[in-house]
């Protein structure tokens, strides 16, 4: 709920470009619609038992579909097809793949055998990374490693481990190598976005090296300029929200750079409080997977839970300077509707997980459920005896 809030005020503010070319309060209007949207979703699963998630599983086969019709018919969005239908299927695909890695993790020993499930796990991974990889090269790589932390999470050999990473690394190194030499035959083969990620590290790298004399200002650095200039203005308690000028000038300010306008209207504590938020989330996740006497809601919960933290640490990490442009929203605070209905399915998740999984929970909910039969039956008893006294 803190998370909305400081989504509701900061997209409010940081929208203002937005409102320009529509009506002046279509942006937050459309936003906050969304963020009902997504507590629907809360209520939802957190009713659903987690056993029955593992229908998700099925689902995997239709997404990846969904995604090769992106690359063909999407919309493009800052020169990258990543949108069909109104929504945004890589998005989706992050909560496809976690659901199934973690089930294929706890059926190890029970359905499957181990090196059975692990080259399902890392086929399934593969088949999913590739298919966002073309137009959203930091998604794939964000969810790809987020797959492997989850295999080392459930215990996954070292030796399977080692030689996952290894042949990543390797098939990296090439991909990296081959684009940053030859970026145009990269573009032409379908590598485009590949290229851009490329020269956002050569621009980052470059930067690091320039006197602050000889820094020009120009369309490769605008954004991370523009941003830094908003951490400076921000200061220890921050000019207050709505009062910010970077929201104006920062393109994306909504979205992924929002990180940047926080600190600038809130302040240096205004951020800490923001990073502590998802340090918490992980914390209480890491308290909710411990108690868990089942592996997959154990598995499902450092799934949905890693995802959400890793993607705000990155995104907030870009927004400081910290790392290159990658385009990763802020979750459930930048704009956005696949993002906010995906982090809330992963919320939702968690939470059912909480009231189901926990044993402490279930006893309260079924000594809950007696005091109410109890109740139920004094009372028809009751009625009756009022009606014989009628009688």
């Amino acid at each position: 709920m803190f998370l909305c809030l400081i989504s509701l005020i900061e997209v409010y503010s940081a929208s203002s470009m937005l409102t320009f070319s529509t009506n002046f309060y279509k942006p937050i209007l459309k936003h906050s619609l969304f963020l009902f949207a997504g507590l629907v979703i809360v209520l939802l699963f957190h009713s659903i038992n987690p056993n029955k998630f593992k229908i998700i599983f099925l689902a995997l086969p239709f997404i990846w579909i969904i995604l090769i019709a992106a690359l063909f018919m999407g919309k493009p969005v800052n020169d990258a097809a990543r949108y069909i239908f109104g929504f945004q299927p890589s998005e989706f695909a992050k909560l496809f793949l976690i659901v199934s890695v973690a089930l294929l993790l706890s059926a190890r020993k029970e359905t499957l055998t181990e090196n059975h499930s692990f080259k399902l796990m890392w086929g399934f991974s593969i088949v999913t990374c590739l298919l966002i990889f073309s137009e959203n090269f930091s998604t794939a790589a964000i969810l790809y490693c987020v797959i492997v932390l989850l295999m080392f999470i459930g215990q996954v050999s070292f030796k399977r481990l080692r030689l996952l990473i290894l042949t990543t690394f390797t098939v990296l190194v090439f991909i990296f190598t081959f684009v940053w030499f030859f970026p145009e035959t990269a573009k032409i083969i379908g590598l485009k976005r590949a290229v851009v990620g490329v020269e956002r590290i050569r621009v980052y790298k470059n930067l690091q090296k320039i006197e602050k004399t000889d820094y020009v200002v120009d369309d490769r650095n605008y954004q991370a300029t523009q941003a830094k200039i908003a951490l400076a203005k921000g200061g220890i308690f921050g000019t207050m929200p709505g009062n910010g000028q970077q929201r104006d000038f920062l393109p994306q300010a909504y979205s992924d750079f929002i990180f940047a306008i926080i600190i600038e209207e809130m302040g240096f504590l205004g951020g800490v409080f923001v990073l502590a938020l998802y340090v918490f989330l992980f914390i209480r996740a890491g308290t909710i997977a411990g108690r868990c006497t089942k592996l997959f809601p154990k598995l499902l919960v450092m799934g949905c839970t890693t995802m959400i933290v890793i993607q705000a640490i990155i995104s907030m990490a870009v927004s400081v300077g910290l790392i290159p442009v990658t385009g990763q929203p802020l979750p459930l605070i930048s704009k956005g509707g696949s993002s906010i209905i995906v982090t809330c399915a992963f919320f939702g998740i968690i939470l059912s997980v909480s009231r189901f999984e926990n044993p402490r929970g279930v006893l309260q909910e079924e000594i809950i459920e007696e005091e109410f039969e109890e109740e139920k039956r004094l009372v028809l008893e009751d009625e009756q005896l009022g009606v014989q006294a009628v009688y």
